[in-house]
């Protein structure tokens, strides 16, 4: 049964508590994307406990998760909080009370929670959830759209060949060339299947993504398109830590890391985007998801299976037209992902 039919279905029986009426035209576009991601993504059931979190920048986008998920019967609580300013910024202690209760949480912020300790209590006491950071009304429509079983074959695809390797190498046209160790890792797969206990990611979803070893990175990344007119900045890396910014928009990243300290300055992170319907946009949410790209974060990584860096911030960067080594077996080339699709 398709999204529309249970809201219909819903609407006639009585069954949405106070909804009839109240979903107002600000919502209508944005809830297609929320039942398809109550349904598909997180498999929503009658009478579980959902906790839809939300800033007041983005209460609209949590307002059509509360929508989907009453019409799915699920007993569901807004936490309204204030924006934290930083990804990777814990919430208040109420809210990730409510986060670790609940059978499913949805957190629609404007920063992100996803490496957060009230994020991996929910995830360790066996909750299920999404993490939509900056989520925006086109990703409702595009990329959260995608087919998730294609996604879901590719992102396997990908992750099982960073499951098998040693060292990564990834170079781009504009002059990124790092070398990282995966030894000993294994892949995250953020492929959008969040219906399981335990199980969360980010909507919309397509990446595969893993730690590499923290004290090995070596080379120099250049910031294809963090912030407008940024490929004049480049990073270096030395013993898998940033230690010199070069150029306006690294200097940016650097004060971003600096605000968090000495744990923020260390590579985090070495993903592949997977899903075919993102864009690029300027928003690293969808960005990082784009097919034929990858991206390295700083900071944070203990959410990863081997992350051993508890940091209170996580920060990506998008490398454009990478080219990405595996143990010298070219996964992409120049932008173009080489599994079998």
């Amino acid at each position: 049964m398709v999204w529309f039919e249970v809201f219909d279905s819903a609407l006639n029986s009585g069954d949405v508590g106070g909804l009839r009426g109240v979903v107002t035209l600000r919502h209508l576009d944005l809830l297609e994307g929320a039942m398809s991601a109550c349904m598909q993504n997180l498999a929503v059931k009658k009478g579980e406990s959902v906790v839809v979190v939300a800033d007041p920048e983005m209460v609209a986008y949590g307002e059509a998760f509360v929508y989907a998920a009453e019409i799915m019967g699920a007993d569901v609580t807004l936490a309204l909080m204030k924006d934290r300013g930083r990804h990777g910024a814990e919430p208040p202690k109420p809210v990730a009370a409510a986060m670790e209760a609940a059978d499913v949480f949805i957190l629609t912020t404007t920063h992100s929670l996803s490496h957060t300790e009230a994020r991996r209590r929910a995830t360790e006491r066996g909750g299920r959830g999404a993490s939509l950071p900056g989520v925006t009304r086109q990703m409702f429509l595009e990329p959260m759209m995608a087919d998730y079983g294609y996604v879901k074959k590719v992102t396997e695809d990908v992750a099982s060949l960073l499951d098998k390797g040693r060292e990564a190498r990834l170079t781009s046209p504009s002059g990124t060339d790092l070398t990282l160790s995966l030894e000993g890792r294994v892949a995250m797969r953020d492929d959008g299947d969040y219906t399981r206990p335990g199980l969360w990611g980010n909507l919309p979803a397509g990446e595969a993504c893993i730690a590499p070893v923290e004290s090995e990175g070596e080379g120099v990344l250049i910031l294809d398109s963090v912030w407008e007119g940024a490929g004049s900045s480049r990073i270096i890396v030395k013993g898998g830590r940033a230690v010199e910014f070069k150029g306006e928009e690294a200097k940016r990243v650097e004060n971003k890391l600096g605000e968090v300290g000495g744990c923020a300055f260390q590579l985090a992170e070495l993903g592949v985007g997977t899903n075919p319907r993102a864009r690029l946009v300027g928003n690293m949410l969808e960005d990082e998801k784009v097919m034929g790209t990858v991206h390295v974060a700083f900071g944070d990584n203990i959410s990863f299976p081997g992350g051993e860096n508890r940091c209170g911030v996580h920060v990506d960067l998008i490398i454009l037209k990478p080219t990405l080594l595996i143990d010298g077996i070219t996964l992409m080339k120049n932008g173009v992902l080489l599994v079998d699709l």
